[in-house]
């Protein structure tokens, strides 16, 4: 039978009619701060559990989708590739987004995206890729990293893929950072941060936090204080930026621990964050000016957005939340999860809502939460998820340009934009094309003071295009503001020679003389790298900073990390200076010639691997799950985990640490005779259905010849005892209770349960 004409063209027609239907969200229940509007995006039926996202040059949406993640409160299904990166449209111009296409599926498990170098890099544990775009469809894979991401608990595994204006890309959750030049990827250490989410400020500082403490950064610009391999630094970065972990729910929400004293008020509210999570300094240049690089923080078990107001003391950083008994944005929406927050190339926030009713890891979950949970069918609410943009009342947002139209001469004006997200993308774009036809109105930008942020990115442009001088720096320092100048000290050690170092001294002299704290800093951790062509030069420059900021702790840190092959010349000459005989510095800088000589060098420079015995397996899962309270390298977290190092805890019984691994802590402890108290208690690891009673051995075969004298281990069968022992709660066990099982068991070859 043959088909009309009309007839097929009809039904061709029809065919390629795209719908536009789009579900209403109500927002009734969501209060959000006076003066700002809060509307949906995208919602389900076009994303299930997004946790991640990125905006391509067009300004669309590419979000990643982890639905795989808490489907049921048992994790099954956890590990089936139903996963997706997926691209958002809004076709009908309505400012929602109607259409979605899958970039990549089947995926395991994916947690972070990046659109950089023409391409996008993503992470699917263990591994990090990097895939060409064409037209919307993948090209060539490349393995960036296949340890990017151990296996193990998602909570616990590297995110964030953060491209900063050093050009270098940074994580969360990982002590690694990478970079491509020339089409090669380059790895290499930098320090540990946080647990979910990472951001940066104007200036290039960077900022994380962890379940229980909303906002912890760096004082100093990445990597300045961890060029000695052998030396650890603990004021300067990874710092708790304010003590004020409250937060204000408008209602009562659902947490792990809500049995526990403290945990929640007398009206059933939370009292401080217990999951907090993607921290977000706002640089998008249309929220009214004090809202600039303010810090919006996640609180999702709390429904709700944090707001946290900067301010810089001297060579520190400072967070205040901008209210007390009210957030930003809160929900009566019990499945409101913002889980991440980016600024838009329109200048408004966009939140990443999972919207998910248990969100916490079931490894993780406690008894007391499963049930509730069940009660309140919060293990229901699930294959959803949304996207929603904060904006500003009577202020339409910017259109957003296409960056693939315009030209290097556009984009490099667009370094002058008030809006942080084009200005950070204009960069990466002029860095990709590499041309020289621009390289002049850089150096015009870079010397122009009127505008240092603007100075900031061009330099870093010149640089990512290797246009950089050492005249041209030297120039830039000598007129410059202290942000400024400190980035071009920075970039000077490109240029530490012979050649260079009469024309540097002299450069540094006069900056000495201005006195100015945060240009200091970065002298002082610059001046040891200027020593390796002439000590005679610099190294009194050392001793003046150090004998001008005795008691600073952080410039001490930045001067033991310039000086990483010239400690012992630095240690003679303070010494032989009766100021600075005792100075700290001489402290810091002979502990590090001791570690030195041992070849115990800072754990983000370790990374030597063991052959697979039980202490090497047990490493692996204490950097999965135990490393982000206790550190990789034991010493603790302030407010959040005491130190395992060289603490009582690591000695015999060791039958009393299998008790707190398995079952947790609560309250507070003594370690080495010092209190420590934290708002929430340690978990323990026996709801871990993926780990044996030898996995747990093997963990404490690895913490104790880690963290004390002489390593010691239990038998899997012991571990299969323990399992029986219950505390009075019959949750985690306190301090009291573990004395008394030990005190009970002393001399007995098998153990009985206490309770």
């Amino acid at each position: 039978m043959r088909i009309p004409l009309y007839i097929l063209i009809t039904l061709v027609l029809l065919s390629c009619k795209e719908s536009f239907e789009e579900p209403v969200i109500a927002l009734d229940g969501y209060q959000i701060e006076e003066g700002f509007t809060l509307e949906v995006l995208a919602s389900e039926p076009l994303l299930k559990a997004p946790l991640a996202m990125d905006f391509d040059n067009q300004g669309r949406m590419w979000v990643a989708e982890m639905p795989g993640y808490m489907h049921n409160m048992e994790g099954k299904g956890e590990n089936d590739p139903t996963g997706s990166i997926k691209i958002l449209e809004d076709r009908d111009g309505d400012g929602r987004m109607d259409h979605a296409k899958i970039f990549l599926n089947s995926l395991v498990l994916p947690r972070a995206l990046a659109l950089v170098y023409d391409g996008l890099l993503y992470a699917e544990p263990p591994n990090l890729w990097f895939v060409g775009i064409k037209d919307d469809t993948s090209g060539k894979r490349v393995l960036v990293d296949s340890l990017y991401a151990a296996d193990g608990n998602p909570e616990h595994q590297p995110n964030g893929l953060l491209m900063n204006i050093d050009n270098w890309i940074y994580n969360a959750k990982s002590n690694y950072r990478y970079q491509r030049k020339k089409g090669t990827w380059i790895k290499e250490p930098t320090t540990f941060r946080g647990q979910w989410g990472i951001s940066h400020d104007n200036f290039g500082r960077l900022y994380f936090n962890d379940n229980s403490r909303q906002l912890l950064g760096d004082h100093v610009l990445p990597n300045r204080l961890v060029r000695n391999r052998y030396f650890t630094p603990e004021k300067g970065v990874a710092q708790l930026l304010t003590e004020d972990q409250r937060v204000y729910p408008l209602q009562p929400v659902l947490v792990n621990r809500g049995y526990a004293p403290g945990v929640l008020d007398a009206d059933s509210l939370l009292v401080n964050v217990t999951a907090a999570c993607s921290p977000l300094v706002y640089r998008g240049g249309m929220f009214p000016e004090e809202y600039d690089e303010n810090v919006f923080v996640c609180v999702p078990e709390a429904n709700v957005i944090k707001r946290n107001i900067l301010s810089f003391e001297g060579n520190r950083t400072v967070a205040n939340q901008a209210w007390e008994e009210k957030e930003f944005l809160a929900s009566l929406d019990e499945g409101f999860r913002p889980v991440s927050l980016y600024n838009g190339p329109d200048g408004s926030i966009y939140v990443v809502d999972m919207h998910l009713g248990v969100l916490g890891h079931h490894a993780y979950l406690s008894p007391y939460l499963k049930k509730i949970a069940k009660e309140r069918q919060m293990d229901t609410i699930i294959d959803m998820g949304r996207i929603l943009k904060i904006g500003v009342e009577g202020k339409v947002p910017a259109t957003i340009p296409n960056l693939n139209k315009l030209s290097s001469t556009e984009l490099v004006e667009l370094l002058y934009s008030e809006n942080g997200w084009l200005r950070d993308r204009a960069q990466q774009l002029l860095i990709l094309k590499g041309e020289d036809g621009y390289v002049s109105r850089l150096h015009e930008i870079s010397l122009d003071t009127e505008h240092p942020i603007s100075q900031i990115h061009a330099l870093y442009t010149l640089k990512g295009t290797e246009n950089t001088s050492f005249e041209h720096l030297a120039k830039v320092a000598s007129g410059s503001s202290d942000k400024v100048v400190s980035h071009t000290l920075v970039l000077l050690e490109e240029f530490v020679s012979e050649k260079n170092e009469q024309h540097a001294l002299e450069l540094f002299q006069d900056l000495l003389s201005k006195k100015e704290s945060l240009i200091d800093l970065y002298l002082a951790s610059t001046l040891g790298k200027w020593t390796t062509v002439s000590e005679k030069k610099f190294l009194p420059l050392v001793l003046a900073l150090s004998k001008r900021y005795t008691d600073d702790l952080i410039l001490k840190e930045a001067l033991v990390s310039g000086l990483a092959k010239n400690m012992e010349a630095a240690v003679t000459a303070l010494e032989n200076d009766l100021e600075t005989k005792k100075d700290t510095l001489v402290t810091l800088l002979n502990q590090t010639l001791a570690l030195q000589k041992a070849d115990t060098p800072n754990p983000i420079y370790s990374d030597k691997l063991l052959a697979e015995d039980n202490r090497t397996r047990g490493a692996k899962i204490f950097r999965q799950i135990c490393a982000a309270c206790h550190s990789i390298n034991g010493k603790g977290s302030e407010g959040l985990a005491p130190p395992l190092l060289k603490s009582e805890y690591m000695n015999a019984p060791l039958e009393r640490l299998g008790l707190i691994v398995l079952h947790g802590l609560s309250g507070p402890v003594h370690v080495n005779g010092k209190k420590y108290e934290f708002n929430q208690a340690m978990p323990g690891l026996i709801a871990n259905e993926s780990l044996t009673d030898e996995d747990i051995a093997d963990v404490i075969a690895y913490a104790t010849s880690a963290f004390s004298d002489v390593p010691r281990s239990l038998k899997p069968e012991t571990i299969k005892n323990l399992r029986e022992v219950r505390s009075e709660s019959g949750m985690e066990f306190t301090e009291k209770e573990l004395n008394e099982f030990v005190e009970k068991n002393k001399g007995k070859s098998a153990l009985q349960p206490l309770f």
